[in-house]
């Protein structure tokens, strides 16, 4: 791998070598997972790369595929799961620099990969009233393409379901790693090439997105004597078809008291919560149906004067509830989980009542293949590798299925099998194997048997010690 004769081949675009700057982009948020940050501590790429448009994309990966050099695209570096780490070095492509909006209509708009989200929402809400319709609680961080290709959905999940989803994604344009990479448009079902691939078989140079109504919603957090009470609160206000919300999220105790310290003045030790965002216009009608649940409304956003140093609601749900414990106590890990409709209440019973002093719960409800249900995001205590896998077998057992965030594959993470669309699709657009090399194992060992029980570790792991 002749980084020199590449750098001079990509002369006059962006570059960046110096090793200190380098290693910083070569990570994510990776650290949450106390396995990810042993096995991936080390990795490191050779160098970043920053194109400003389509045509300096092209330029890299047919430079890249001239000199057999890998390349792992990156967005802002927010993921959880090592799928922005270069596990063979090489370049690391920042798509930042590709972040206008370019067209804003009814229903729709499109940029590039590297927009912010909390941008593109500025944008369309001051054009025409609308805004995405979801988003990762890292809203004024994410960049939209890192979130197709390495999200699954979150603040507005309740409503529009996951990315995945038939309507959530519009269109991507595509370039393939060739020798003469060719540029694709991907929609209807052709987008499931891509989504979620970690960019392993093709690099995203624009997206289109639908839009919905904006507004300006009202954070609120319901307090609980129980979890039980908080989650059932949490289901019954998700079947309100009624009432618009974009947020439920059901957070144990004793977390929000230990861990969301800004609201604290708000909330009492011993309280379960549920974190809401509720459009304006409901309030009123959110109020009388909590009432009715008994619930205790501890924050409500505008009844309070002083906002000033409040972190926004979605800042307390989705990743950044294990954020901001680990803030406060870095012993703290988390899982991730899907509690199955139309079983979920009683599932998370379940859970609480199987791993006591370890776990404390954390629920995302969600609109699921056209039903109400929920994921856990719970807090797990680490204390080795071996009790986390017990803890995830025990979910598994129970008959919650874990998209296990201690793991930095495709496969490993949730499907547990080969993808055979986005498999197929990588022969076709990466026939060298180039694009973010070690995160698809059906790619890198067909063989591989996901029933042996046994953790897929990428050989190139060893070249980055």
């Amino acid at each position: 791998m002749d980084i020199e004769a590449l750098k001079a081949d990509l002369a006059g675009l962006k570059i960046e070598d110096n090793p200190a700057i380098v290693q910083q982009k070569s990570r994510d948020f990776y650290w949450y997972s106390p396995v990810l940050k042993r096995q991936l501590d080390a990795v490191s790429g050779d160098l970043v790369v920053s194109p400003k448009d389509e045509a300096e994309v092209i330029r890299v990966l047919a430079a890249c595929h001239r000199h057999g050099v890998p390349v792992t695209p990156r967005g802002t570096g927010t993921g959880n799961y090592g799928q922005a780490m270069p596990l063979s070095r090489g370049v690391i492509l920042s798509l930042a620099e590709m972040s206008a909006v370019t067209a804003i209509a009814p229903g729709r708009v499109v940029c590039g990969p590297g927009a912010i989200i909390a941008d593109i929402d500025k944008a369309t809400r001051a054009h025409s009233g609308q805004e995405l319709r979801m988003h990762p609680s890292t809203y004024h961080t994410a960049s939209v393409g890192g979130f197709i290709a390495g999200g699954s959905g979150g603040v507005g999940s309740i409503n529009f379901g996951g990315l995945r989803d038939f309507g959530n994604v519009l269109r991507l344009r595509v370039v393939t790693m060739e020798a003469e990479p060719k540029v694709l448009e991907l929609t209807g079902e052709d987008l499931h090439k891509v989504t979620h691939a970690y960019g392993t078989n093709g690099i995203i140079t624009e997206v289109e997105m639908p839009l919905t109504a904006a507004y300006d919603w009202v954070d609120v957090i319901v307090g609980f004597d129980t979890f039980s009470a908080a989650a059932r609160y949490g289901n019954a206000l998700a079947c309100q078809d009624g009432l618009l919300t974009k947020l439920i999220t059901p957070i144990a105790a004793p977390a929000p008291w230990l861990y969301f310290k800004r609201h604290q003045r708000f909330l009492k030790q011993g309280q379960s919560i549920v974190v809401c965002m509720v459009a304006p216009h409901a309030l009123d009608a959110f109020r009388a149906f909590t009432r009715r649940e008994k619930g205790e409304i501890v924050f409500d956003a505008s009844q309070v004067a002083d906002r000033k140093g409040l972190p926004p609601a979605y800042e307390l749900a989705w990743n950044h509830t294990t954020l901001r414990a680990l803030r406060v106590d870095p012993a703290i890990t988390y899982l991730q989980s899907l509690y199955p409709f139309p079983n979920q209440l009683e599932l998370v019973d379940r859970i609480e009542a199987m791993i006591p002093g370890e776990l404390t719960s954390h629920l995302e409800f969600v609109r699921f293949d056209g039903n109400i249900t929920c994921f856990g995001l719970p807090l797990i205590r680490f204390t080795t590798e071996e009790r986390l896998e017990e803890i995830i077998r025990m979910h598994e057992g129970a008959g919650c299925p874990v998209f296990n965030p201690h793991r930095y594959t495709l496969e490993e993470g949730g499907m547990k099998q080969t993808d055979e669309v986005q498999l197929a699709f990588k022969r076709q657009a990466d026939p060298q194997g180039l694009l973010n090399p070690g995160k698809m194992i059906a790619w890198e060992n067909p063989e591989y048997d996901y029933r042996s029980g046994k953790v897929f570790l990428f050989r190139g792991l060893e070249m980055a010690g």
